[in-house]
């Protein structure tokens, strides 16, 4: 690279999150490869988009990493190939274990075997469970519900464990809603099958879907409904950046929440998208489901104070406008 930064190998990197943060890496001068399995990610999108090399393959195939880390000289490795479906891995929990435990631990042994000391590992505020205080802080006790949010406290586990034993280093990203989408239009959220707030409501508004629900209307919160910390996925991917620099520089392994501190409910959601979309909403209340927490809202204290993160789009009105242009490209 013309810019002397290294190359980072960026697992899952034609998904949601990992695509906006190879976006970043880009911009930031970095070399990016990605390796996707492509069960999720997009082909499309690295093409035309992100315009890197894609290796289409497997964390869990350790022949393929020891190839790709032999022919290549990776700083780094980023690592977003999870699966991340909370009911599914309630219903299929070998599916969760195998791909994101089995996985990350046979990609990490294989990094130990080439020498690669710097890992940024998309964890989830799922390790937290039903949340006693919010804002919630790095320190909260971690009580998963469900298989998904274990899989990824294990994963946490391991690499406290590894960077003791082989001095590996890892920053920890506990994130909170990833929401919105690259303010360009070039990339956003696209998941099949889609279960998430904020691209269910915007495909309802495209006449995609005849309505949205709200699961509980009598939760203890001020209009009743569940209020979630949505965080702006380019302001992920910038974190993400912050984080790698940390860890080249020499730093210590760390974990960062990253939320915006405050939340927003599944009302404020439906309505703003209303106002951004000029469209009617179907909306149709149905019961609780179970498991769900009235509210859950992360403290980003450390990640401004230790890496000098500074979300850019924290207001609902920037998410759902730009999440709201990607989905008419991507959908309408």
């Amino acid at each position: 690279m013309s810019s002397g930064k290294p190359t980072i190998l960026v697992t899952g990197g034609a998904g949601y999150i990992g695509s906006h943060t190879v976006l970043a890496l880009k911009k930031a001068g970095y070399g990016v490869v990605i390796l996707d399995n492509l069960v999720y990610g997009h082909r499309d999108l690295v093409e035309r988009v992100l315009q890197v090399e894609l290796v289409v393959g497997d964390t869990n195939d350790r022949a393929l990493l020891d190839k790709l880390f032999t022919s290549q000289q990776f700083a780094a490795v980023m690592h977003f190939s999870a699966y991340a479906y909370v009911g599914e891995s309630v219903s299929n929990p070998a599916k969760y274990y195998r791909n994101n435990v089995i996985g990350t631990l046979t990609l990490l042994e294989a990094m130990e075997a080439a020498s690669i000391k710097n890992f940024v590992f998309s964890s989830t505020c799922a390790t937290y469970g039903v949340p006693n205080q919010v804002p919630i802080p790095e320190e909260h006790s971690q009580n998963p519900i469900n298989p998904y949010g274990a899989t990824k406290l294990m994963v946490e586990r391991i690499l406290a464990d590894f960077d003791v034993a082989y001095g590996l280093k890892s920053v920890r990203f506990r994130y909170f809603n990833a929401a919105g989408a690259d303010p360009a239009g070039n990339l956003g959220e696209d998941h099949n099958p889609e279960t998430h707030l904020i691209p269910l409501v915007l495909q309802t508004a495209l006449g995609k879907r005849e309505s949205v629900s709200i699961f509980g209307t009598d939760y203890p919160t001020a209009d009743g409904t569940c209020i979630r910390d949505y965080i702006h996925v380019s302001d992920l991917a910038d974190a993400h950046v912050l984080g790698l620099e940390y860890l080249l520089k020499g730093k210590d392994s760390a974990v960062f929440n990253l939320g915006n501190g405050n939340g927003f409910s599944v009302r404020e959601v439906i309505d703003t998208a209303v106002k951004v979309t000029g469209k009617q909403i179907k909306v149709v209340e149905c019961d609780r489901r179970a498991g769900d927490p009235p509210a859950l809202i992360g403290s980003g204290d450390r990640a401004r104070q230790i890496l000098g993160w500074e979300p850019k789009y924290p207001d609902l009105d920037n998410i759902l406008t730009h999440a709201w242009a990607w989905h008419q490209k991507r959908h309408a």
